[in-house]
């Protein structure tokens, strides 16, 4: 099965795997959605993640494991932001506060994948992906 926007395929898995108050999401392996997948572990999202082979394909696939704080999913809202449509970029200066500074906005740099907090130490702008919180 092919996607046209392999983050939002991931975005939308991990959504209704927390409805659905999954332990783990499976998701085809790639490096763009590892990156993402490696932010939202550093900022303690989701509890880790792993990269498997499917035994009868023999694909990839990225294994995410959820994370839940007494019950309740730890990502409350994750939305995408940048879609191949309608592309946004941002520069440092003018990059919002995810709900306040509550959550936290995932930026494409010229450095790499990287939570906000990460970029405003850089002072790099760039493609806004995604914001969780």
């Amino acid at each position: 099965m092919s996607t046209i926007d392999a983050i939002s395929d991931l975005i939308t898995r991990i959504r209704n795997a927390q409805q659905r108050r999954k332990l783990t999401v499976d998701s085809p392996a790639s490096r763009n959605r590892e990156d993402l997948v490696k932010v939202l572990l550093d900022e303690g999202y989701i509890r880790g993640y792993t990269i498997i082979q499917c035994p009868t394909t023999g694909h990839k696939i990225l294994r995410v494991e959820l994370k839940y704080f007494e019950g309740q999913p730890v990502i409350y809202e994750i939305k995408r932001i940048s879609k191949p449509g309608r592309r946004v970029y941002s520069s440092i200066k003018k990059l919002p506060l995810a709900r306040n500074g509550l959550g936290i906005s995932i930026l494409s740099t010229d450095r790499g994948v990287m939570s906000e907090v990460e970029a405003r130490k850089r002072s790099l702008g760039g493609e806004i992906i995604c914001s969780v919180f």
